[in-house]
């Protein structure tokens, strides 16, 4: 059943985010050989405009507008529901970032859609598509269909593979003017907390640290680490909560949903609120002194040790192998 799909591209200091690639790959898969028509909001977007058709749209569609160089819940969402009533699509795809997160419900209630939230996987299955997510803190997963209206769902980052970059695909780039007015929501400015480089929520290496660093200090090691091997530093509550980092680092129930190629717990005891956070990574390591810690539980591979020591060892092997590579 060929479908028209609606991707909503996410961009972040004037680039697309990774995750904007792997919602166009997932909107192949709904659009069964349809139209997949990739979305950029915001107040100087149209060049990103043949990226996104490189990874697979077929077409893009720009709404530009000052009122919309910042995110806001409500200028997004008249923009989005103004093309979507003149594309009229049978599916929407968004990121399940914290854009997606807060935007996709209120457009689903909108448009009276429901909607599959946090997809890992997603396959076409005789005229239905099939959406995997994870429920119970990710102790199961869930299969959905969306039987009437539109489909309509936000694809956890780093689960479904971008297609293959095409530079040379060509498709129309369409803008269209949308008015935003009433804004019950403006900003000022922006203080950003989040650690420079990697983004955590895409980052496909991760170095994560608990109470076990022991202090702000202690996470010099992991960003050194990080750093080597193109990553980002994470943290479990515990390590936020005694002030040795930012929030914005927290990884768990209550903090970032991650699933990278290779996290690294140093000084993670592995409490049940953050192996929600991480557990479906596709290779964990942890470094612990304790023996009996719960993270090597969920562990692939486990070092018995002390973090201060071990860390630093890694660190200087990766160094060689990047010199020997």
């Amino acid at each position: 059943m060929a479908r028209k799909v609606l991707v909503l591209g996410e961009v972040r200091d004037g680039s697309l985010r990774n995750v904007s690639f792997e919602a166009v790959a997932a909107a192949k898969t709904i659009a069964e050989g349809g139209e997949v028509v990739g979305l950029l909001i915001g107040s100087s977007v149209s060049a990103l405009a043949n990226e996104l058709i490189a990874y697979g749209a077929d077409r893009v569609v720009t709404v530009e507008d000052e009122k919309l160089a910042v995110y806001t819940s409500d200028g997004y969402a008249q923009a989005v529901l103004a093309v979507v009533g003149e594309e009229q699509p049978e599916g929407l795809v968004f990121g399940h970032t914290a854009l997606g997160k807060d935007l996709a419900p209120k457009l689903a209630a909108k448009l009276n859609a429901g909607l599959v939230s946090d997809a890992t996987a997603l396959e076409a299955v005789g005229g239905n598509i099939v959406f995997t997510r994870p429920i119970y803190s990710g102790k199961a997963f869930e299969k959905k269909i969306v039987t009437d209206g539109i489909l309509f769902a936000t694809i956890r980052p780093n689960n479904i593979l971008p297609l293959e970059k095409d530079a040379a695909r060509t498709g129309e780039v369409k803008a269209v003017s949308v008015p935003i007015t009433d804004l019950r929501t403006i900003i000022k400015d922006v203080v950003r907390k989040t650690a420079a480089g990697v983004d955590l929520s895409e980052a496909k290496v991760i170095i994560a640290g608990g109470r076990g660093v022991k202090s702000e200090e202690g996470f010099k090691p992991l960003q050194e680490l990080a750093d080597v091997l193109g990553g980002a530093v994470g943290a479990s509550r515990g390590a936020c909560d005694a002030e040795y980092c930012d929030y914005s680092l927290q990884i768990g129930q209550t903090g970032k949903v991650v699933t990278p190629d290779l996290y690294i717990a140093c000084g993670i005891s592995g409490a049940i609120q953050h192996l929600a956070g991480m557990s479906n990574s596709k290779v964990i390591v942890a470094i612990n002194k304790d023996p009996e810690a719960n993270i090597f539980k969920v562990a692939d591979y486990g070092i018995v040790g002390d973090l201060f020591e071990v860390v630093p060892l890694l660190t200087e092997e990766f160094k060689k192998l990047k010199v020997h590579s």
